[in-house]
């Protein structure tokens, strides 16, 4: 019975009563929404302390400032070759298997729903995003909860305590290293909750929609995830590959972290445990503090197949004439579309209906046909995005010369969740190589 006491297996079974009641008892199911919506603003109030401890303390392992800032060129260049790579082969699912074929939905009525998603959409710009970056003040960016304002505060911080020579044994220092410490002890408390959100988030969604959500439109959700699996099987695991090491071992290093996205739809909820993991299991803390969150935000190989699949599905479902230039220019807009925001679920949705407004070629209201699937699209993006970007610490770890592969194979997922949930602390880049 000692494998009912494991995360994953205490979350599998809250998704399957999840699944149970939102089909057979939708209106008890719908009045379990506040029970996911707790535990997800839970974890959420975690994130921006754990980002400001890890990336602090990372880059106080950092030489110089050329060490920063090749680590920055390298993260940023492996990002958008793989997101690349993954919204071109969205767009070569949706061109090969045409799930939109034969719906003729030129006409599509305009809800309240659809009004309020346009928008969001309009606010969407490339200087709106680069304008987000800076937090109003530096406390704002905590206040805020906003992952990429965070990051930006904590590199300056980072930045300017290693220019600055502090000591390593300085009380500074010590308190943001025990104050990370008191953080993942917290995050171990929280995470005990984790079966009743998942369960309280997809018992609400199925309550909601009803069971039509696991049937409407069957073939572009099968589709999507077919398509995601084989970008994860074979680019993601060609990469690991090339660093000798196996897909299989990730995932079962982060499999708690999956089953906890499967049941909430939302990658943010597992960002600091993912920091832990990878931080404890070999990867140096410098490289971990500054790619996990920022992939968070450009390292999006999920919601880059989504928007490229689903623009390809709107297209062939409204009848809407998409020719191979067209595709192109599409595929250059979602390149920056893609980007930015946080990992909840639903914000793949609004950016792709930022690259509708943008390109303007096909109809706004074609939004309407995914609603009823949203739900099943955002948690294969969200569980993409999150392999993905662990697959990115590791590739940019090894580049950078910082990845123990020993200790990465000895560390099991249950060795890491005992340091996490046990209230242990963390392993520093120089005792990961120890």
């Amino acid at each position: 019975m000692r494998i009912f006491g494991q995360l994953y297996i205490q979350v599998l079974i809250a998704i399957v009563c999840a699944v149970l009641v939102g089909l057979l008892a939708p209106d008890f199911a719908r009045s379990m929404k506040p029970l996911g919506d707790l535990f997800i603003a839970l974890l959420r109030m975690m994130l921006a302390p754990i980002i400001f401890c890890s990336v602090v303390l990372g880059l106080t392992h950092v030489a110089d400032m050329k060490q920063l800032g090749r680590l920055a060129l390298k993260t940023l260049i492996y990002f958008e070759l793989v997101t690349t790579v993954a919204m071109v082969l969205g767009f070569a699912a949706a061109n090969i298997f045409r799930p939109g074929d034969g719906l003729h939905a030129q006409m599509m009525n305009s809800g309240p729903a659809l009004a309020q998603v346009a928008g969001a959409a309009s606010e969407f710009t490339a200087l709106h995003f680069l304008m987000s970056i800076v937090p109003k003040t530096l406390v704002g960016a905590f206040a805020d909860g906003e992952i990429l304002q965070v990051l930006f505060v904590s590199l300056l911080v980072g930045a300017a305590l290693s220019i600055g020579g502090v000591r390593p044994d300085s009380a500074l220092l010590r308190g943001i290293d025990e104050a990370q410490t008191i953080l993942f002890r917290i995050l171990g408390f929280i995470m005990r909750l984790a079966p009743l959100g998942a369960f309280g988030a997809l018992a609400a969604a199925l309550g909601s929609f009803g069971p039509q959500t696991l049937l409407y439109l069957t073939k572009l959700v099968l589709l999507y995830w077919a398509t995601s699996l084989v970008f994860v099987v074979c680019v993601l695991g060609g990469i690991l590959m090339a660093l000798g090491i196996s897909l299989g071992r990730l995932v079962s290093l982060i499999r708690d972290e999956m089953m906890l996205v499967l049941g909430t739809a939302s990658g943010e909820v597992v960002l600091p445990r993912l920091i832990a993991k990878l931080e404890a299991c070999g990867c140096d803390k410098a490289v971990v503090g500054f790619v996990v969150p920022a992939g968070y935000s450009f390292n999006l190989d999920g919601t880059a197949i989504y928007m490229a699949l689903a623009v390809g599905f709107i297209a062939q479902a409204t009848d809407t004439p998409l020719g191979l230039a067209d595709q192109i220019a599409i595929l250059a807009v979602i390149m920056l579309t893609s980007k930015g925001g946080t990992a909840v679920a639903g914000g793949a949705f609004v950016k792709l209906a930022a690259t509708l407004q943008t390109v303007q070629k096909l109809p706004l209201n074609g939004l309407g046909l995914l609603f009823g699937v949203d739900r099943l699209m955002a948690t294969c993006t969200a569980l993409t995005n999150i392999i993905g970007n662990c697959v990115a610490v590791l590739v940019v770890a090894r580049w950078e010369g910082g990845f123990d592969k020993e200790r990465f194979e000895r560390w099991t997922a249950a060795e890491v969740d005992a340091v996490i949930s046990g209230g242990g602390t963390v392993p520093h880049a120089e005792e990961t190589r120890s």
